[in-house]
């Protein structure tokens, strides 16, 4: 910090957003949109894959303390060295979040973003029209 230069000035407040809605004759286009067939079928698409990814990892997630109240004896089985078989089960969870992570970028590149394109096409022929 240089001596003798006054310090920075502070930033200005936050101001608070009054309302969301687009300025007149903005974002018309995107009314309605939510009722068309390319949006329902993107939106179908996406909860096909996400429903049972959640309900997978959930039940995957909630094994360890079940496995830990239930089986504490297998739980303890050790694998290699002080390694038992709960902390590989732990750990897997981490593998399973990172790889559900990557099934869902992949589909989301692939298929939701095609999906997408088609919504936002119609979206710009809403907005010509």
């Amino acid at each position: 910090m240089d001596v003798g230069k006054a310090p920075p000035a502070p930033p200005a407040p936050h101001q608070e957003v009054d309302h969301l809605e687009p300025a007149p004759g903005e974002g018309g286009h995107w009314e309605g949109l939510e009722q068309t067939d390319e949006f329902r079928q993107l939106v179908r698409a996406r909860l096909r894959f996400v429903l049972p990814a959640t309900i997978f990892f959930l039940v995957y997630y909630f094994l360890l303390p079940l496995g830990n109240g239930l089986a504490p004896g297998l739980m303890k089985t050790r694998v290699f060295g002080e390694i038992n078989i709960a902390y590989l089960f732990a750990l897997s969870e981490f593998v399973m979040a990172w790889v559900l992570a990557y099934l869902y970028i992949r589909k989301a590149n692939t298929v939701f973003d095609a999906l997408a394109a088609k919504v936002r096409a119609r979206a710009a022929g809403r907005k010509a029209a």
